[in-house]
């Protein structure tokens, strides 16, 4: 059913995209210090992430080759489980053309050009696993790309077949620029950022040195959206709450008259994935209750 366009409260996808030296880590943790919160810094760079702890607090963890998906996803989720409000992967680049790499899992498994869809078949969802838990995560997450420049053939005016320089391309599969909220290019001269891609319509045309108070602009945006909707009861949690009301002896309608009173909904479908915890813990004092009956019984 179609319902008005909200825009809701988010959390930060940000892509600071650049040659060897243009600032990435820098940026990132100036940034990451204006949004706030507990910051951690995924470090690929042999240790680089530490020589900036002059700029703010954070802690870093260090990823050694090889830069395997499955080592980036787990820091992602150890990030997550610890509580931080800021990731930094620094940088993304090595789980795409590093030591280990999707690209060296790809040559792994093409012995041949015939084979190259069949190798792309097997490492395409290792990729999209890493996207998918980038996305998913409840943290702000910045990550750094190393780039170079990025040339498309075009006919000249003899009709000749040129290269023209277009710009700078991250070292990343194509297209993933479009998964995040704002990408940045830094120029590693000046140190200058400019929006590649910017749906927040906070950077369109500009040229600026990215510090704390490009986080502040980014996370007053980001919170000026719309309460986000709950979550709603798992399956998990649905065929738990079917299955304690049976062992606590409740039956369907006085199960649905609690919930009504409670919740003020008709079925326990309608609930929130929090109020379905309330519940089976409500159910499980019933059984309690019912089981200590019971025994008084005997």
């Amino acid at each position: 059913m179609f319902k008005k366009a909200e825009r809701r409260k988010i959390k930060l996808r940000l892509a600071l995209c650049g040659p060897s030296g243009s600032g990435k880590t820098y940026s990132a943790l100036k940034i990451a210090n204006g949004i706030g919160g507990k910051i951690a810094l995924l470090d690929t760079e042999n240790g680089s992430g530490s020589l900036y702890s002059h700029l703010c607090d954070y802690d870093t963890a260090e990823i050694a080759p090889p830069f395997t998906v499955e080592k980036y996803i787990a820091t992602i989720k150890e990030a997550e489980a610890a509580g931080y409000d800021v990731l930094i992967i620094d940088s993304l680049t090595h789980a795409w053309a590093g030591q280990g790499g999707l690209l060296e899992e790809v040559d792994k498994r093409q012995t041949g050009k015939a084979n190259s869809f069949a190798a792309w078949r097997d490492v395409t969802p290792m990729h999209n696993r890493l996207v998918d838990t980038i996305l998913q995560s409840k943290m702000h997450i910045i990550v750094t790309m190393r780039s170079k420049t990025a040339y498309e053939i075009e006919t000249d005016e003899r009709g000749k077949k040129v290269p023209i320089k277009k710009g700078m391309a991250p070292i990343q599969r194509d297209g993933l620029e479009y998964e995040f909220t704002v990408v940045l290019d830094l120029d590693n001269k000046k140190h200058v950022a400019e929006a590649g891609k910017d749906r927040t319509g906070l950077f369109d045309s500009k040229v600026f040195v990215p510090d704390e108070s490009t986080g502040q602009q980014i996370m007053e945006w980001l919170e000026s959206g719309a309460e986000p909707p709950k979550p709603r009861i798992t399956d998990i949690q649905r065929r738990k709450v079917f299955a304690m009301s049976k062992e606590a002896g409740i039956k369907p309608d006085e199960m649905k008259d609690h919930i009504h009173t409670s919740y003020n909904v008709e079925s326990s479908n309608d609930i929130t994935a929090d109020q379905a915890q309330e519940l089976i813990e409500w159910l499980d004092k019933r059984i309690v209750e019912r089981q200590e009956q019971q025994e008084a019984a005997q």
